[in-house]
This record gives C-alpha cells, sequence and structure tokens, in this order.
C-alpha cells in the first residue's frame, strides 16, 4: 500500500471527529477514495502533530529519507521490527521535545515507561502520553475509558457487511482499578470506507474509532496484538501508570 494513502485511512476517523490535524476530513476522504497520494496530501500529512515526529523519529532510527515510506507508517500505527531499532534514549528525547512543558511535574512519570520497553507505536502514545497531556482529564474526548478504546487501533472479525455498515467483534478495554485490559469479545457497529468495498465477514480489519482502516491479513494482525499488548504491559507495570489518572 501507499504510505501516504495508509496513513489516511487511519488518520482520517479523530480528524473527522474533529481530535487531531488540520480542517481536512474531507480531502482525505476523498483523496483515499480516488488513491491519489499526491504533494498536497503529503503537505496535509505533515499537519497531524501527534503522530507526525513518531514517524519521523521512526524513519531516522531505520535510515529511510521518507516518513511517509510505508514501512514507516505501518510501523507506527500496526507495528513492525522498526519499532525495535529506536532506541530509549532517541524516543525519550523526543517526548522531552514535544512534552515538557505541557505535562510538568508529571513529566517524569511520563516517560517512565520508556527504559521498561516503550517503543514509538500508537498504542504507546494514546495509553502512555494521551493520559498526561490532560485532555482527557479536561472532558475534551468524553468518557475516558471509552475514548482510550476508539483512540487505540483495534482488531476485529468481521461479523456481517451491509453496504458501508459492517459488525465487528473486538474485545475492549476494561479497567480493573489499576491495569488496562482487553475484555471478552463485543460485536459493535463500524463504519466501512469507500476503498473497502472487497470486506467480507470472517475477515480480520483494523479499526480506528468507529472506522474499519483495512483488512489486516495473518502477519499484520500478529503485529499489531503483539506491540499493543506490549506497550499495554509497558504501561502498567510503571509506578503510576498513565490510565490511573484519568480512570481511578
Amino acid at each position: 500500500m501507499n504510505g501516504p494513502l495508509r496513513f489516511a485511512r487511519y488518520a482520517y476517523p479523530p480528524n473527522e471527529l474533529g481530535y487531531c490535524g488540520p480542517d481536512a476530513a474531507s480531502q482525505l476522504l476523498e483523496q483515499v477514495g480516488a488513491g491519489v497520494a499526491d504533494g498536497d496530501l503529503r503537505r496535509l500529512l505533515r499537519g497531524f502533530e501527534g503522530a507526525w515526529p513518531y514517524l519521523e523519529l521512526i524513519a531516522a532510527a531505520n535510515g529511510i529519507g521518507d516518513p511517509l515510506d510505508d514501512r514507516v507508517v505501518s510501523a507506527y500505527w500496526v507495528g513492525s521490527p522498526l519499532l525495535d531499532r529506536v532506541g530509549p534514549r532517541l524516543l525519550a528525547d523526543s517526548l522531552e521535545d514535544r512534552f515538557r512543558p505541557r505535562a510538568g511535574r508529571s513529566f517524569a512519570d511520563l516517560v517512565a515507561p520508556v527504559p521498561a520497553g516503550a517503543v514509538p507505536h500508537h498504542s504507546f502514545h494514546v495509553f502512555g502520553v494521551y493520559p498526561w497531556l490532560g485532555l482527557l482529564r479536561e472532558g475534551r474526548l468524553g468518557e475516558p475509558l471509552r475514548a482510550l478504546d476508539r483512540c487505540r487501533i483495534r482488531w476485529g472479525q468481521v461479523q456481517s457487511v451491509d453496504g458501508r455498515e459492517a459488525v465487528v467483534r473486538c474485545r475492549p478495554l476494561v479497567w480493573d482499578g489499576r491495569r488496562l485490559a482487553l475484555g471478552p469479545p463485543v460485536d459493535e457497529p463500524a463504519t466501512v470506507g469507500v476503498h473497502h468495498g472487497g470486506l467480507r465477514p470472517g475477515a480480520w480489519c483494523s479499526l480506528h474509532w468507529d472506522w474499519v482502516c483495512e483488512e489486516l491479513d495473518a502477519s499484520a494482525l500478529a503485529r499489531l496484538r503483539h506491540y499493543t499488548l506490549g506497550q499495554l504491559a509497558v504501561v502498567n507495570g510503571v509506578r503510576v501508570p498513565a490510565p490511573a489518572t484519568v480512570l481511578s
């Protein structure tokens, strides 16, 4: 897949809700639907200030010149060994440059997962960074547990498809008072984008908020599970888990 178009697929759902990136949801959807990855799309994607520095970090650590190279984009949203080549010092320095002023006295807790195995995967940003920035405490994203669940990239198995609507079986996040974990599977509705006309029951897919991002083959599914569960364990294991600041 083309890297910019893959990025746009994953970035569109929160952008359409007004949570991140420039005000350009209609352009994202139009270009994904048309399969057009031009200079305008690339300039637009640089405006996603949450994700873009992670792409730059992954690309630089792996000697890849283009942050929108599909290998880099897939590593950030889904996961790949490229993440493991970003050393703790590089990740910690990037987090300090970006978030120390916003996190204030909480910054030491924000970076605590880094030596424990944090990597620049989207799930780490959701589980380990987002709660320290105040967005969930301010109520900007609604109920915190649901927001954490929808902000992460989920995987699920398609149960049915009816036009642009699908039912997908996923394992939602649950909170036991100390740790985040995956709960029992539930069926939930999801919107099928214009680029997923071939989605069929039984297929596995990735979801961001209430949209299907892409169909996952066995390798991609395994990588998304591996890196999501790994980052969940890292964040849960520190002295002050970030989710506890908004869920306790």
